[in-house]
């Protein structure tokens, strides 16, 4: 009898950049990696996931640079924003500076692995969003750990659409993330549908990480192919989960029942390492009979391009385009 078969043993090899996209995007992807070839993310380990203190120095850490990240956008956003508290949660209400649909609502929730990408960061965010939309945003600023683990941020984002829904109709709301906001976007829906709570009029999933157990493909296939997300989360998703299970939908919104979930927008990347989470959610939704977009974009890492390419605009435009479709159909 033949022993079973492991996989497809690859020879090492240089990936190479390749010339099927704009130059911006091939200049953003050789930034992120040294002259060798090693993605630059690639040299930063997270801790195990009971190593409190040094979790608290890499947010520490984390929270400086993305302050000096934002504060670098600070000219170029017109939108005001103030910051509120309801019943413990943390929101960012911004609003455009000219006239707007008062109706409507776009809710974003921050990427960040789970852990980061609060303050500053999310502010900004909120901003950025209704600049884009032109309606009022509500950036959830939700509890992070190892200060506060699973469920304080789906806690706090379910507080925060209670607050839009006192406001907006939930017809006239869209709900938006990238990444570990994609995964609370979901998450949300789902316990708002639970809970009885009617269900917002779009979802934005920005290579969303709905899958905290890794289980796809593209895990292996694109590791150290994604210049961006080089390698696994698994340590922060042990954090955040704090030994509940990872496979619950609460965490892992792949594996929950996605009937009567509304119209969702998925966008992932050839080299992103969460594309199985994307595009394994997409067959999800299908089976589910959920209207569905995918948009998936050559050689694009995780996040995108960082801004400033053609890819990056062109995908900007794709969102804009169905969270407008969405205000329309009501």
């Amino acid at each position: 009898m033949n022993a079973s078969k492991a996989g497809v043993m690859l020879q090492q090899r240089i990936v190479p950049f390749p010339k099927s996209i704009s130059p911006e995007a091939r200049a953003a992807l050789e930034r992120l990696v040294r002259n060798d070839g090693m993605p630059l993310n690639a040299l930063y380990q997270m801790p195990a996931p009971e190593a409190y203190d040094a979790w608290m120095s890499i947010k520490i850490t984390a929270d400086v640079q993305y302050a000096a990240a934002v504060k670098r956008l600070a000219d170029t956003l017109r939108s005001s924003v103030e910051t509120v508290e309801v019943d413990g949660a943390t929101i960012h209400i911004a609003t455009p500076d000219t006239p707007f649909r008062s109706d409507c609502a776009y809710i974003d929730l921050h990427g960040g692995a789970l852990v980061f990408g609060g303050g500053d960061a999310c502010r900004v965010g909120a901003q950025m969003q209704a600049d884009q939309h032109g309606v009022r945003c509500y950036g959830v600023d939700y509890r992070m750990p190892p200060e506060h683990p699973y469920p304080a941020a789906l806690d706090d984002c379910l507080t925060a659409y209670r607050h839009v829904l006192d406001r907006h109709s939930p017809g006239n709301i869209v709900m938006g993330g990238r990444s570990a906001g994609g995964n609370l976007a979901v998450a949300m829906a789902l316990r708002a549908r639970d809970e009885g709570l009617p269900l917002p009029a779009g979802l934005v999933l920005l290579s969303p990480q709905v899958d905290l157990t890794e289980s796809g493909d593209s895990f292996e296939i694109n590791r150290m192919v994604d210049a961006v997300l080089p390698g696994s989360l698994m340590k922060s998703n042990l954090l955040y989960a704090s030994g509940a299970d990872l496979e619950h939908p609460y965490l892992s919104p792949l594996f929950g029942n996605l009937d009567g979930l509304p119209a969702t927008f998925l966008q992932t990347g050839t080299r992103d390492l969460f594309l199985s989470n994307t595009v394994r959610m997409h067959r999800q939704l299908r089976r589910a009979k959920v209207p569905t977009e995918l948009h998936v974009f050559e050689a694009m890492p995780h996040g995108g391009f960082m801004g400033g390419t053609p890819e990056d605009r062109e995908l900007a435009e794709e969102v804009s385009r169905f969270v407008r479709d969405r205000w329309a159909e009501r």
